[in-house]
Parts: structure tokens; sequence; C-alpha cells
């Protein structure tokens, strides 16, 4: 594994901020911060010059993720994906909170408008594409934005959390640099209904979503497998929408009976991921049952898959995940020990200095380790397929949707 690797962060980044009851709490990205340092997986020295391909920094070389400065995004890279009405509309309802506007999906129990909201979500943006930059430059193999991950913005209107779709305009940028083709894997408990709406009709990008069924979760409306791309890009989305209760060994065998086959056969020069922890089973929103110990399992997933398809080259963002204190630092700092090519042994012991800031920010106490104490072992596709399995038929549906596309058989 490599340590190459950068974390795109400043603390402005928890400046989107919907308000002291919405689910979407920033304090989540500050713990998830501070555990990784207080493990001793951030380096915050600053640092501006890249590194030499074949060197690093000292960071590097210990397996430490060098923390970066986040900039903001400019209106000119935000208009690659939205619309300028829809900018203008962000910004009138960031300067007039009390101002809403149900054209533009701003004002709602779910997108409350809280002031300086163009400037919050443009600096989340932001990160994201600094995070592909760093990749596409060569700075680093890895780029992770645990703040980013807004997956349901819309062109014109904000949805599910999401004011303006970081993965997206990052996605784009990496097109409009020459990229010639980016797999986008998301692994949120939502449906990556955003992304895949701004690229549904691109052949240049395979979007694929591991999702609970939109039968049982938001958005309803889309993550079905039948939904394959427009008529250019037919195959180039992806929907693995999997049933309510699904847990470690059944979400590993669905990942690993799909996305390795569709990725290969794409060939993709760069994979971007979005690393949701809401399909935990104490998340507070939806109905699957991973483990940090089955998430920490996707994510060395992904690296393994982002070295196999892509040389490496991966960009990594943060999602959903509203077990704010349970789940979401452990999970996202297994994910930045992968990025920095140092896992963590699942029994590591969670810092107490970690222990003490959620005492006192939180009022109750932290996990003391990094594990669940699951074993995230699966039964593997090529074991059998048994059509009286939910989760079984969930697959096939997918392998049989899209397969056929990459010229990819779906029966094996």
């Amino acid at each position: 594994m490599t340590g190459h690797a950068r974390l795109v962060y400043d603390p402005d980044l928890t400046a989107y901020d919907f308000g002291p009851h919405h689910p979407l709490a920033p304090i989540r990205v500050r713990l998830t911060v501070a555990l990784a340092t207080e493990l001793g997986l951030v380096d915050t020295t600053s640092s501006t010059s890249p590194a030499s391909p074949g060197g690093g920094s000292g960071a590097e070389a210990n397996g430490r993720v060098l923390q970066v400065p986040a900039p903001s995004a400019t209106d000119e890279l935000l208009a690659l994906v939205h619309d300028p009405a829809y900018l203008e509309a962000v910004k009138r309802a960031g300067e007039h909170p009390e101002w809403a506007d149900a054209e533009f999906g701003l004002g709602s129990s779910d997108n409350p408008t809280f002031a300086g909201m163009h400037e919050a979500a443009a600096h989340v943006a932001g990160a994201s594409v600094e995070a592909a930059r760093i990749v596409w430059s060569g700075e680093a193999q890895h780029a992770v934005n645990v703040a980013g991950g807004l997956h349901h913005a819309m062109p014109a209107s904000a949805s599910g959390f999401c004011v303006y779709n970081d993965p997206a305009v990052a996605i784009r940028w990496l097109l409009d640099a020459g990229c010639p083709r980016v797999a986008y894997l998301d692994l949120d408990v939502h449906h990556g209904d955003g992304v895949q709406e701004i690229f549904w009709d691109d052949p240049r990008v395979l979007t694929i979503s591991v999702h609970e069924s939109p039968r049982t979760l938001f958005p309803y409306v889309s993550g079905y497998p039948t939904e394959i791309g427009g008529p250019n890009a037919e195959g180039f989305a992806v929907n693995l929408a999997l049933p309510a209760g699904t847990g470690d060994a059944g979400w590993l065998r669905a990942f690993h009976a799909v996305v390795p086959h569709l990725l290969e056969a794409f060939e993709p020069t760069v994979l971007v991921s979005q690393h949701g922890c809401d399909s935990h089973r104490a998340d507070p929103l939806a109905h699957l049952a991973l483990s940090v110990d089955g998430q920490r399992a996707a994510a060395l997933a992904v690296h393994d898959l982002a070295h196999r398809m892509c040389e490496g080259r991966w960009v990594a963002t943060g999602g959903g995940g509203y077990a704010l204190v349970e789940v979401v630092p452990r999970t996202w700092s297994h994910l930045l020990a992968i990025a920095g090519g140092r896992p963590l042994s699942p029994g590591t012991p969670t810092p107490p200095g970690w222990r003490d800031l959620v005492a006192r920010e939180c009022h109750r106490p932290a996990p003391t380790a990094m594990t669940d104490g699951e074993d995230p072992t699966y039964a593997d596709w090529d074991t059998g397929y048994d059509p009286a399995d939910e989760l079984d038929r969930a697959v096939r549906a997918t392998r049989q949707a899209v397969f056929p596309c990459h010229g990819l058989d779906p029966h094996l």
C-alpha cells in the first residue's frame, strides 16, 4: 500500500451547518479529524510543495496523511454542474436565511437556509475539487475530503441535506482537465441520485451506487436496478439496491459480485468514491445493518480497486452518517488510515484524549475501540445463486440490467 495521501481539510468546513436540530451535524467531521489525529494518522504540518512521485513527504514515509488547506470553489467551478440561477438563489438564501424557495429546494426541513450557506457549501465543493486536482496532478495518489460527499444536490435544486454536489463538481473538473474516464462509487445507504442525474448520458463516467432499496428509503423514486443510463450511456448508471436489514456479509457479497467486474470492463483512469457510513446498524435514519468492521472492509476493497484499476488514483469523500459519535469518526478514521497506507487493527483502542473530547462536547461516552467486534467475512458470488434469497435476487437484477452492456455474462 502507498502512503502518498492528503486530507483536504480546515476547521471552517464545519460551517456547513443546518442548525442544532438537523441530523447532518458538523461535529461528526470535527470528531473524525480529532480521532484520526489522536491516532497518529494525520500530519497537520502545512505543506505547499508537491511530493515527488517516488518520494513524498516525511508524513507519507511514515504512513500518515498530510493535511492540506481546503480552498473554496468559485462560481465558475460550481457552474460546471449547477445552473447560474440556482447559485444566485443559494447566495440570496445565505444573505436572508428567513427566505425559502421551493423551486430550488431551499427552506425545507431537509435543507433549511442558514447564514453564509453559499460560502459554506462552496468551501465543501472546493475541498473535493482540490482533492481531485491533487490526485490528477500526481502530487499524491490518494486524497480525501471527509466533509464532502453531498451527492443528492441536483443542478438546479438542493436535496437531501445537500446544497452543491461536490463529487459531481470534482468529476466534471477531472473530465475538463483531460481525464478520459472516471468511475464514481457511492457507498452511502441512500441512492447517489444527484451524481447519477448529472452524468446520466455521459459514457465517460460510470456511476455505481450501493444503497438500501428505494422501496424503503429516501429518495424513494430512484435507485432501482432498471435505471441504467441515457441513450448514449446505457449501462453506465448502475444501481445495487439492497434489502433492508442487509448486514456485513450480504453487503460485501453484493459489492464483490458487481463492482470489480464493472470497473475492470470500464477501465477507469480515476476512482472517485463516496463513503457515507449511514449503512451502519446504529444509524437512526436507515435500515441496513453493517458494522464499523464491515465498513472498514469496504474501504479496503475500494483502495484495492483503485490500485488494480487506476494505478492508485483515488479521490474519496465522506457522505451521510448520523450516529455522530458511535460510528462516523471511527469509520472515516479507518478510511484515512487506509488511504495513508497504514490500516488500523480493528481492535485498536480509541485514544483517551479523544474520549475526553467526546465527553466534554457530546456529554456521552465514546466507543473504546475501533471495532464493533464483527468478522466481516462473506460468501463469494461463485459459491452459487440462491433464488429464494432477497439479497441474491437484488444482485442478480443489477447484473442482468447492466452486465450485458459491458460484454459481461450476468450468469457467471
